[in-house]
């Protein structure tokens, strides 16, 4: 049985951060071969980065998981960065009245194959 053809993803759900901030990453990275992402996400210092980083490493290990023969030949041929539910909070603000700020998260996907 070959593995040509296969895809093998990995999922980070409610990650806390806003997907603006995340997508720039996901760009960076999008087509490029997994060890060589890892690489180049690994200069950047940014949070958004880190997250993209452990769930390639995520996909990575799930294609090792299911016994792939080319691990070092894994491309990312898809990544999203999709916006989660918004938790809404409130700040107080003058005369007694009250304004709503969202705390955004993300869903991220990335499959590799």
């Amino acid at each position: 049985m070959t593995t040509a053809g296969k895809t093998y993803q990995a999922k980070h759900r409610y990650a806390q951060m806003s997907a603006q901030k995340i997508r720039p990453y996901a760009d960076l990275v999008r087509g490029k071969f997994a060890d060589e992402a890892l690489e180049l996400l690994a200069c950047y210092p940014s949070r958004g980065a880190r997250l993209i980083e452990a769930v390639i490493k995520s996909a990575v290990a799930n294609a090792e998981d299911r016994r792939a023969q080319n691990i070092a030949d894994l491309e990312i041929i898809d990544i999203r960065i999709d916006g989660g539910p918004m938790a809404r909070r409130f700040r107080p603000k003058a005369r007694g009245s009250s304004s709503i700020y969202h705390k955004r998260s993300a869903h991220i996907t990335v499959i590799v194959g």
